[in-house]
């Protein structure tokens, strides 16, 4: 049994010790890391540590793919650094790139509201099974009880968002939700769903353009981190008499002001451009867009850039109610797991099958970097096999529209999301990556030597 406590204290020790430890944060698998000097890492030793699954330095931070269990990690990790959200000590010259703290902050803020947003989906898709299957009535009162339930997350994602972007920009999370509920205010969405104004004029001069904000993600995301430079110039500048009540104040007078007039906007444009970009892939050629996302993602989890696929799903959703990029992200999973199955042949060590048993299991059910990390990196080839199953699946199920209606985290329980038109394409899909990623997986790869030597653990 893994003594996480241990590990954690050891974890800590090769990243330098607790004064090299700017901050800590995780998402779904990984422990996140902003460290002073990066010569003090000893890698090797925390990729052999029990219960890691591989480390990577990657956008300024260093990783530590832990899997499922990240969570329980974490809560010893933040109670022996004594991490505070609320800190604000960090100098302005660990502060990254607009960049470097884009992908940060996309890794970051969507790791802990995921059960909510994954949640949510998978109610979305029992209401579209059901009244595809003529089950219930569209009309029913049922589905409108569970439209509020899994429409709610949605609709008013800038409030998530904000609160888990406050935690990694290190500002007053009240404050960055006061700023979303300045951007959802009913004033707000109603003009923009009337659409007979375009904007509102303060003091008669200053104009505040209409849009509505529902289910956004990059207008909330920028005017967060606006908020934190904010807050803390206010702070500074005021006698410590005065910060009590007017640091707050001035604070979102002044962000919320930027957030509406300036930052809001641009967010929307950005986002629209985005899924516009998208979409006309999907217009020049279905089986193009598939071959190139499916081809894509794999790598895009090894490198954490797939987070940036989250923000044009979501726009995409509140644009035109569907998506059809996540349904792609659903193969690239099965073919994953594919290749993680043929690799299982691969190797004798009955220790490394119990891992790539555990690794398949996770990635059947949506969680991939245990087997990217612990299985498919460990073979030359095997990132091959992942790539031409999740890339032929992709293209098939492009050709034939699938899509989902809700954001959901694509596991194999997924599926009844999918039950309609696109249930039949959305099942062979699933098979085709599996059967791809497995059979080149078999054929191309060959068994590893360092697979059949034992992993040094600590206990």
């Amino acid at each position: 049994m893994v003594k996480k406590d241990i590990v954690i204290d050891d974890i800590i020790k090769n990243l330098g010790g607790k004064d090299n430890i700017i901050n800590a944060w995780h998402c779904m698998t990984r422990l996140r890391f902003d460290i002073k000097n990066e010569e003090l890492i000893d890698k090797n030793s925390i990729d052999n540590l029990s219960g890691v699954l591989g480390s990577q330095n990657q956008n300024g931070q260093f990783q530590i793919i832990i899997g499922t269990e990240v969570e329980s990690y974490f809560n010893i990790l933040s109670k022996k650094l004594n991490l505070s959200t609320e800190n604000n000590d960090v100098s302005d010259d660990d502060k990254k790139s607009i960049g470097k703290l884009f992908m940060d902050i996309l890794s970051g803020v969507f790791g802990p509201i995921v059960p909510a947003i994954a949640g949510a989906g998978m109610i979305k898709g029992l209401i579209a099974g059901l009244v595809a299957l003529e089950v219930i009535s569209e009309k029913s009162d049922t589905i409108k009880v569970l439209d509020m339930l899994a429409s709610g997350v949605f609709t008013f994602l800038p409030f998530f968002i904000a609160a888990s972007a406050a935690k990694i920009f290190k500002t007053n999370t009240y404050l960055a939700i006061a700023i979303a509920a300045s951007m959802m205010f009913p004033t707000m969405t109603e003009a923009a769903d009337a659409g007979n104004v375009s904007a509102f004029h303060l003091f008669g001069f200053i104009p505040i353009p209409v849009f509505n904000y529902a289910g956004t993600v990059i207008p909330i995301i920028f005017s967060v981190w606006i908020l934190s430079y904010i807050y803390n110039w206010v702070n500074n500048i005021l006698p410590k008499v005065l910060r009590t009540v007017f640091t707050p104040t001035f604070s979102l007078f002044i962000a919320g002001l930027i957030a509406l007039t300036i930052i809001g906007p641009i967010g929307i444009f950005l986002g629209n451009g985005l899924a516009f970009l998208i979409e006309q892939l999907f217009n020049i050629s279905p089986i193009l867009a598939g071959v190139i996302v499916g081809a894509i993602r794999p790598i895009a989890v090894l490198t954490g850039l797939h987070h940036a696929m989250t923000p044009i799903a979501l726009q995409n959703f509140a644009n035109q109610g569907y998506d059809m990029l996540m349904p792609m992200m659903f193969m690239a999973n099965m073919a994953i797991a594919g290749t993680t199955l043929a690799m299982y042949r691969k190797t004798k060590s009955s220790k490394e099958k119990s891992i790539i048993v555990s690794s398949a299991i996770s990635a059947f059910l949506g969680i991939t970097e245990p087997a990217l990390f612990g299985v498919i990196t460990k073979y030359k080839r095997a990132l091959v096999a992942v790539t031409l199953g999740s890339a032929i699946a992709s293209a098939f199920i492009s050709f034939f529209g699938v899509r989902i209606y809700g954001y959901i985290l694509s596991s194999i329980f997924s599926l009844p999301a999918y039950i309609g038109k696109y249930f039949i394409f959305a099942i062979i899909g699933i098979v085709i990556a599996i059967a791809v990623a497995y059979f080149s997986g078999m054929l191309m790869v060959k068994r590893s030597p360092e697979l059949e030597k034992d992993k040094k653990v600590t206990e």
